[in-house]
């Protein structure tokens, strides 16, 4: 470490203005001051003579040591466009993957169960003959057709629903604009 200059590190002496100690008094009395003047502002306002007299009821008082909730009136006046379409992208997205994962366990229980076996039976039972043996209802509607039919619909739905969540965030937006929004209330817990 390289050493300082000692005028460098000694603390410097602050410059004071010319009326700065003769006019003002310490920091300590102009606080008690304040606090003094305040306390008798506080006892004014609180006199019987100076509040207005008053014929309603007061509300009954709550019990030891609760309030009511407080309440706060909002009112929503414009939603950002940006976010809510990064939200619908995520949550359909999410729900493309659910709807996939969801018709795979599907097609795998009818599977286990016998479905398209059964399903086979039935149809060479009723058109019998030599031409019904070769019919597997599995050439047709196979998992993998109904997996890549799935997914395609998910990726519609993803392309859909971001667009409908987006333009409805403009179209609230504009409604907003001219109707001011919509109103909430808001209370605090207990």
């Amino acid at each position: 470490m390289t050493d300082r200059p000692a005028e460098r590190t000694a603390s410097r002496p602050k410059p004071t203005r010319p009326d700065d100690t003769a006019s003002r008094p310490p920091l300590t009395e102009r606080i008690q001051a304040k606090l003094s003047n305040a306390a008798d502002e506080h006892r004014a306002n609180a006199t019987a003579e100076s509040r207005p007299v008053t014929t309603k009821k007061k509300p009954a008082a709550p019990a030891a040591g609760k309030r009511p909730p407080r309440r706060a009136r909002l009112r929503l006046t414009r939603i950002d466009p940006w976010s809510v379409m990064k939200t619908a992208f995520l949550l359909s997205i999410a729900l493309g993957v659910v709807t996939v994962v969801s018709v795979l366990m599907v097609w795998t229980v009818l599977g286990a169960a016998g479905v398209w076996d059964s399903i086979n039976q039935t149809v060479q039972n009723i058109l019998g003959g030599e031409s019904a043996g070769d019919f597997d209802v599995k050439n047709y509607i196979g998992t993998s057709r109904v997996l890549g039919f799935t997914m395609l619909v998910a990726v519609i739905d993803v392309v859909l629903l971001t667009a409908i969540a987006t333009l409805a965030a403009f179209l609230y937006n504009m409604a907003a604009a001219l109707l001011g929004g919509i109103e909430v209330t808001l209370a605090e817990d207990n």
